[in-house]
């Protein structure tokens, strides 16, 4: 059992309200690269993270360019994780090689794009639960509309703001809070 719950499972119902509205960490949520390898959100403390759940067969999808120019331009400080979602559209059906094949050739993606994910619904991952509920991130709750809707967080782990996908990646929105 995780020792948290089991600690908060010894506190009084007052003690428990307490711990029950602390927000969690982004750093303990665990996803997978494209590759299957885990990638450990942990090891990008002390920059920002822009999480963006892509798709190749979207109006928006040359944002990858613009994605890779801003991870090129702030690789410094910043951390530009692409995230496959196939529920907007069905406009990611490709498997994993699929997937890093057109990034690569048609964007020349460097940046982290991890594996095939849901993002809201029944079988919302962890990582977006987190990035869509106050609750959990602390700050606000949000939906994810689209393709290319970006969730940015400091460089503390700290839940900064959300762009929908009209948002381009390289608006001053977004960079204001990387620059």
């Amino acid at each position: 059992m995780n020792p948290i719950k089991a600690f908060v499972g010894t506190l009084s119902t007052t003690d428990k309200h307490i711990v029950n509205t602390a927000k969690e960490s982004i750093y303990d949520i665990e996803i997978n690269s494209l590759k299957g390898d885990a990638v450990m959100l942990n090891d990008y403390k002390g920059k920002y993270i822009l999480f963006v759940n892509v798709a190749s067969k979207c109006g928006f999808t040359p944002q990858y360019r613009e994605l890779q120019q801003l991870f090129e331009k702030y690789n410094d400080k910043l951390v530009v994780i692409g995230i496959p979602c196939n529920q907007f559209g069905r406009q990611e059906p490709g498997n994993a090689k699929d997937i890093e094949e057109f990034c690569e050739l048609n964007y020349g993606v460097s940046f982290l794009i991890t594996e095939k994910i849901d993002v809201k619904g029944s079988n919302q991952h962890p990582l977006y639960k987190w990035l869509t509920t106050k609750a959990l991130n602390g700050k606000q709750n949000s939906t994810v509309k689209w393709n290319f809707q970006k969730y940015l967080v400091d460089k503390d782990g700290e839940f900064l703001d959300y762009f929908f996908s009209i948002t381009k990646p390289t608006n001053s929105r977004i960079t204001k809070y990387i620059q």
